[in-house]
């Protein structure tokens, strides 16, 4: 198959589910692609299609199809897209919440002992910030259903204060681009700007660093240099 399309996932009449390349979307095509996407809010994708990115939990296709298909069919209906955001949305925390590891997480109420299960691997220790690997499901299952790739604590308040997170389904070779992006996003923040503004910047450093890689390690040890005490 040609790019990005990695294989076919499923067929539900005449919509198909593809398993994609996200790295190669972010790089090539739209860096704001992220866990899956379809036509209503990705143009590229074609309308019968619906896309996930291949480095993905196992398991979590099914949550990402049913919302999807709610939104198709929400949209289709006639709701504004804030309305139906929220219907998928809530359709997809229900089965969320039947899933087995829900049901043994849930009964943990400390919200320390919450983090430490999401916790993977301590990537880095820059000592002004801690760079983790965590298991975005649980992020997802837990905080927030859109957390995808990366977030830090400026932003989510469920992160620990000086911390950012990656998802350990991204691989090596991109997570340091997604790495750029949140320390930067993070730093201008810090210095008073608005998430929307911050992000933006960061998305067009995360942009030029994957299509100029021999860029990424100074741009990332100047972002390291500017972090706050």
């Amino acid at each position: 198959m040609n790019k990005p399309y990695i294989k076919k996932f499923t067929q539900l009449g005449d919509i198909k589910v593809f398993l994609v390349d996200g790295k190669y979307i972010r790089k090539k095509i739209n860096e704001e692609f992220t866990n899956y996407g379809q036509n209503y809010l990705f143009q590229f994708i074609p309308k019968n299609e619906l896309w996930i990115d291949n480095a993905r939990e196992l398991g979590e296709e099914k949550y990402y199809i049913d919302s999807m298909l709610a939104m198709r069919r929400f949209l289709a209906e006639g709701l504004n897209h804030n309305d139906a955001v929220k219907k998928a949305d809530a359709i997809e925390r229900r089965e969320r919440s039947k899933s087995k590891i829900m049901q043994e997480i849930i009964k943990i109420k400390n919200k320390e002992k919450l983090v430490e299960k999401i916790h993977k691997e301590l990537l880095h220790d820059y000592k002004k910030i801690k760079i983790w690997l965590v298991k975005g499901e649980l992020v997802r299952d837990l905080f927030f259903l859109d957390f995808t790739e990366g977030g830090h604590d400026k932003v989510y308040s469920f992160v620990p204060e000086k911390e950012i997170w990656l998802e350990e389904t991204i691989s090596p070779e991109e997570r340091k681009f997604i790495l750029l992006h949140e320390i930067h996003e993070r730093n201008l923040m810090i210095k008073g700007l608005s998430y929307d503004d911050a992000h933006m910047s960061a998305s067009k450093i995360e942009l030029h660093c994957r299509k100029h890689p021999e860029d990424l390690k100074e741009k990332m040890n100047k972002e390291i240099e500017l972090i706050p005490n």
